[in-house]
């Protein structure tokens, strides 16, 4: 399993089941103290390896970072 914020490389890698969020590296739960959305990350992620079919499974979850990118480290 894994859970990507690089969707490229994770495409060109392709790992047997794999999740991709569109949150800044080392950022992949999302924010720091929001549970909500890092459990919600974690069970999706967790749930794929019960649903993937079949190797080189790359599913895209529906979170947008809220922020601009270049903020991450402020």
């Amino acid at each position: 399993m894994l859970l990507s914020t690089g969707r490229d490389l994770t495409a060109q890698v392709l790992p047997p089941r794999s999740t991709f969020v569109n949150f800044p590296m080392g950022n992949p739960f999302g924010h720091p103290q929001d549970a909500e959305t890092q459990r919600a990350i974690l069970l999706a992620t967790l749930q794929l390896a019960e649903t993937a079919v079949k190797g080189g499974t790359l599913v895209d979850l529906d979170y947008e970072w809220d922020r601009d990118f270049a903020t991450v480290l402020d």
